[in-house]
């Protein structure tokens, strides 16, 4: 079984990437646990949750992902007399894992956590690096804190039980890790997409675990997000606008923000055109968008916004090469120009 390690002053983590759901029993470790998860995993995959605990299951979604919801889990946590020898056990994807990080991050000022990461998307970036929170109206991750889960299970298998969107959903994290940090990720995706069956093609096994891998070692040299973190953020300034107004899945709306990116980069003759031709055939083949039509002033409220801001300007992740990033202020008159053109 592989692992990677994180190490740091939010913690130490162990992300195993090729394991099974049933090893968390071992990780456990006799704890009094409580399992967070949704009612989609739950639907799919209890049968198979490997311990008998108190479950606590929320709706399938962003809605979940609010202080509300937190509440609610905070509620039946004190319900289930959880204490500080406890384990939450988040079970499931993106949301599930935010939110299950962020209520065992603040019970009782913090108990014990662990992830089985049920999606793409989970697998590569979001169960990754102690990053927990939740949203407040409508504006993503504004309520937060980095908090190490002590463990990520990542089981491939689960994938298959992933309606075809999701998966989707998940690629564009890895095409996005490939571009900031891996070359040799951008090259195996770019591949597989000039194929007439890119997700049939592509070891997606193989492509999660490169995309993990270049999660936790930004992560390792940079856990609070003060310099190189903030390359994980391509395409997701635009991204979150995108995913707030036009209400597309995550993945898809950093997508849009990619192309953004990677066009102002152009313009800043840090890339090729040839090399944004290249990364938009990539998103392309791979079912993702490249623009979007939607509302131009709700679009830029969204980014004035962002947690990146600082005062008219938003750092902004930029491309030096097809591998490698770079963090740019770029004034929001700037970004409203950009916006026009991916409508």
């Amino acid at each position: 079984m592989n692992t990677l390690e994180i190490q740091g002053k939010a913690g130490s983590s162990t992300i195993y990437l090729d394991s099974r759901m049933e090893a968390v029993k071992a990780l456990i470790n006799g704890r009094r646990t409580v399992i967070i998860t949704d009612e989609n995993v739950f639907r799919l995959h209890s049968a198979r949750f490997p311990i008998a605990a108190e479950t606590i299951v929320v709706p399938a979604g962003e809605s979940s992902k609010t202080l509300k919801s937190a509440g609610d889990v905070f509620r039946s946590l004190v319900d289930a007399e959880v204490d500080r020898e406890s384990l939450v056990l988040g079970i499931g994807g993106g949301v599930v894992t935010d939110l299950a990080g962020f209520v065992a991050s603040t019970f009782l000022r913090g108990v014990a956590f662990g992830f089985v990461s049920t999606t793409v998307l989970g697998q590569v970036d979001a169960a990754i690096g102690g990053k927990n929170g939740v949203n407040l109206d409508g504006f993503k991750n504004l309520i937060g804190i980095i908090r190490q889960p002590e463990f990520v299970l990542n089981e491939t298998a689960m994938l298959d039980t992933l309606p075809k969107g999701e998966i989707i959903n998940g690629t564009s994290e890895i095409i996005k890790s490939g571009l900031i940090a891996d070359a040799a990720l951008f090259d195996l995706m770019e591949q597989a997409a000039k194929t007439d069956s890119p997700y049939d093609t592509l070891d997606m096994g193989k492509a999660a675990s490169m995309a993990a891998a270049v999660k936790v070692g930004v992560v390792n040299r940079d856990v609070f997000e003060k310099g190189e973190r903030r390359h994980l953020n391509l395409g997701h300034t635009l991204g979150h606008a995108v995913e707030k107004v036009a209400k597309l899945p995550h993945g898809y709306a950093v997508a849009v923000g990619m192309i953004a990116a990677a066009r102002i980069s152009r313009d800043r003759n840090m890339i090729s055109s040839n090399d944004v031709e290249r990364i938009i055939n990539v998103v392309t083949a791979f079912g993702l968008p490249v623009a979007i039509d939607m509302d131009l002033k709700k679009s830029m409220d969204a980014i004035r916004k962002d947690k990146k801001r600082q005062s008219d300007k938003v750092n902004f992740v930029l491309l030096k090469s097809l591998g490698e990033a770079t963090v740019v202020p770029i004034a929001f008159d700037e970004l409203e120009e950009v916006l026009r053109d991916l409508r």
